[in-house]
């Protein structure tokens, strides 16, 4: 169970309903360097890093953001919300739901309603396959979607509006044409994910919402409280999922605990973060590692996994601060063009720099 530390929430009137309706959008060098300032003295002290807290209220300067949780060990350590918003308005998380539905795919195979990462597709989608299908779509895998390597035309960027108002979605990603084989480069792609869904909602029965409240609802604070379905009725993997900054931190903390909640239930294996974690592909727009859903960077010398959705909805999990992070902005302008994915990089690696000065032992991790 999250326990709030403190709280630096301003009087806010509540956050109305998010839009999440579909949009048509896109989703230093080596060398000698200035001469180095002198090290610090006693007669020029470094600067104190400042709180998290003042952190939080110097970071309303950053235009589109909306909220800010930061929790350490379990412990919620500061949180604000801006411009009217609140840490428990519900926003659209954008692609930072990829990563659930990637979490959702792990609980499958470890129910064994699914083989593994490495079953084909194709079976399992047997009825939504194109007339005369590519050969190559028989080596498209589970794990391919998961890590965005099928190897079909993206459905993202300059090709999302079209895709979005097709008549069946499912059938309209599986009958993109290849552009790389399976297992080549990452080719980021909504259509991948929505695939999973589909996948999802075949071998259970059951809609993948059902899903995510029963697998992923125990965990204390997670909530989905809204989330489009595609007009066959599959709701949307990889893209417009509501849900408020508090829950995306409670899902951020499932991962950072190893998958067991707060009062010990285990909700995801070990074995499916690790693997979720493990560096697959590479992304050509950042240049950072991609896993199962999860982006891979290393922030202010820390190794950091995130989860980023359009328009800067984040999530990030520091293992090795046992720090998780949750941020929502607003959706309506790409925070990769703007630079505003970029300032919260940079907030980011100030957090880490601030949790680095926290005293005090270091809380034990649940299942571990």
């Amino acid at each position: 169970m999250l326990v709030v530390l403190s709280l630096s929430l301003s009087s806010m009137a509540c956050g109305q309903s998010p839009d999440l309706r579909p949009r048509a959008v896109g989703d230093d060098a080596a060398g000698t360097g200035p001469t180095p300032a002198p090290a610090a003295s006693a007669a020029f002290p470094e600067p104190p890093v400042p709180t998290i807290d003042a952190l939080l209220e110097q970071a309303d300067a950053i235009g589109p953001l909306k909220a800010v949780v930061v929790a350490r060990d379990g412990v919620v350590i500061a949180e604000r919300g801006y411009n009217g918003a609140r840490t428990d308005s519900p926003t659209n998380i954008k692609s930072a739901s990829k990563t659930v539905v990637s979490a959702l795919v792990g609980i499958a195979i470890d129910k064994g309603l699914l083989e593994g990462t490495g079953q084909p597709i194709a079976a399992l989608l047997r009825e939504d396959l194109p007339p005369d299908p590519d050969p190559r779509l028989a080596r498209v895998t589970i794990g391919h979607l998961l890590s965005m390597q099928a190897g079909l035309e993206r459905t993202s960027g300059p090709y999302y509006g079209r895709w979005v108002t097709s008549a069946h979605w499912v059938r309209a990603a599986l009958a993109r044409p290849f552009v790389d084989e399976p297992g080549g480069a990452m080719l980021y792609s909504t259509g991948s994910t929505h695939l999973l869904s589909a996948i999802l909602t075949r071998v259970s029965g059951r809609s993948t919402l059902a899903l995510a409240r029963e697998w992923l609802g125990p965990q204390d604070g997670f909530v989905i409280t809204g989330w489009d379905r595609d007009p066959q009725g599959v709701y949307f993997g990889g893209n417009n999922m509501a849900m408020g900054t508090r829950s995306l931190l409670a899902f951020g903390e499932l991962y950072r605990t190893g998958g067991v909640t707060g009062d010990g239930r285990r909700l995801l294996s070990r074995e499916w973060i690790e693997a979720s974690w493990q560096p697959r592909t590479q992304s050509r727009f950042t240049g950072d590692d991609y896993g199962y859903g999860w982006f891979l960077r290393t922030i202010a010398g820390e190794p950091v996994r995130y989860a980023w959705g359009y328009g800067g909805q984040m999530l990030y999990v520091v293992p090795s601060l046992g720090l998780t992070v949750a941020m929502t902005s607003d959706d309506s302008e790409a925070s990769a063009r703007s630079g505003h994915r970029d300032a919260l990089h940079g907030l980011v690696a100030e957090i880490i720099a601030s949790a680095r000065q926290l005293s005090g032992p270091r809380a034990a991790v649940p299942g571990s």
